[in-house]
């Protein structure tokens, strides 16, 4: 059984990869805003891939807030 301070790392851990794929997703929007033609498709499809990881980052720090409160 995971103690209390390894579920806390094994969830901040996945924020942080999650936190990368959102900067990443926001490099990208970047780079295809700064085309001659950006297109919309793409630029919607980042959108909603980032939406995604912000719901992904909501449910992991509810998850955090309810094992901090947790007693070992």
């Amino acid at each position: 059984m995971l103690t209390k301070e390894e579920k806390l790392q094994v969830i901040n851990s996945h924020k942080k990869g999650l936190m990368y794929t959102k900067y990443n997703l926001e490099i990208d929007a970047l780079s295809e805003n700064a085309r001659p033609q950006p297109n919309a498709e793409t630029i919607s499809s980042i959108d909603e891939r980032i939406e995604e990881v912000e719901g992904q980052l909501a449910a992991l720090d509810a998850e955090l807030a309810r094992v901090n409160a947790l007693t070992e």
